[in-house]
């Protein structure tokens, strides 16, 4: 998936005005995300992903965020309240999960703790 199909994918699941609006939540949510994930994961998802989105998720520090910190993260970043983040993140790894193999999503479900798992689909196995 390119660059352009992935961000109007998400701004037709988000419901949103505009392509810069559907810019904002990804960056928002690839950079919170890649601050819960090791780096080796976090560059095995961003190089799946086009480079201008990928790029978001790499060179972030670990940290061992609850799924609710998570969420705030990626309010802050939007610059909205939690619960519009919450259906923003999910509309942006819901695109994500389409754009990547099968492979990835499964070891992203082995890093995240289990709180996380309804945002990556089925749970791990």
């Amino acid at each position: 998936m390119n660059h352009d199909e992935f961000v109007g994918q998400v701004q037709h699941r988000a419901h949103l005005p505009s392509r810069g609006d559907a810019e904002t939540i990804i960056r928002a949510t690839f950079e919170t995300l890649g601050e819960r994930l090791q780096s080796e994961s976090a560059e095995h998802v961003a190089a799946q992903l086009p480079p201008e989105l990928g790029r978001h998720l790499k060179d972030r520090s670990f940290e061992h965020l609850s799924l609710h910190d998570f969420y705030e993260r990626i309010a802050k970043r939007e610059q909205k309240d939690v619960e519009k983040s919450i259906f923003h993140a999910r509309c942006v790894l819901d695109t994500m999960r389409t754009a990547i193999s099968p492979g990835a999503v499964q070891k992203l479900r082995l890093q995240l703790p289990e709180e996380f798992q309804p945002l990556l689909g089925m749970p791990a196995e």
